[in-house]
């Protein structure tokens, strides 16, 4: 009877201190909310580019600082530049997206580049990404896969 009283108290002990354990910082999740999320999807493997709108709903900001997905070899941020005439893809480390605004992702800005595709994907198909933030919060969203000249209203899904 002891035994199991002292048992009973000593999982009591440890069940309160993980209760009351800190959250890590990779278990926080961003206040960023993602609309529209697509994929242009081009023939023969070609790269792809990634668009969404990032919506900050929280206080403060959200610094976006990379991306991955299972079903590509390598996810890139990028933006397009305006230099001397002539537009410029530079590939980019922090998205910084302000408190209580929206930063929308589109070919003559930010985007992602979505290389080495791991498997063939064809318009209709649907692709997780996981975002990264500074501070080590992830938020995994998925996209849908549409031809280039596709319309931005047949995705209007917010994660």
């Amino acid at each position: 009877m002891r035994c199991r009283a002292s048992l009973a108290a000593t999982m009591a002990v440890m069940w309160l201190g993980l209760a009351h354990a800190p959250v890590s910082a990779a278990d926080a999740t961003p206040t960023i909310r993602v609309h529209d999320a697509w994929i242009r999807w081009l023939p023969a493997n070609l790269p792809a580019a990634g668009y969404m709108t990032l919506a900050n709903i929280g206080d403060k900001p959200e610094i976006l600082t990379g991306a991955s997905s299972s079903d590509f070899g390598e996810v890139s941020l990028h933006v397009n530049r305006l230099e001397g005439g002539s537009i410029t893809m530079m590939p980019v480390r922090r998205i910084t997206i302000d408190p209580h605004s929206s930063l929308s992702f589109a070919a003559t800005g930010y985007h992602m580049m979505l290389v080495q595709p791991n498997k063939p994907l064809k318009p209709g198909d649907h692709v997780l990404i996981t975002l990264q933030f500074a501070g080590g919060s992830s938020l995994t969203a998925p996209f849908d896969v549409r031809k280039p000249d596709s319309s931005r209203a047949d995705s209007r899904h917010e994660r």
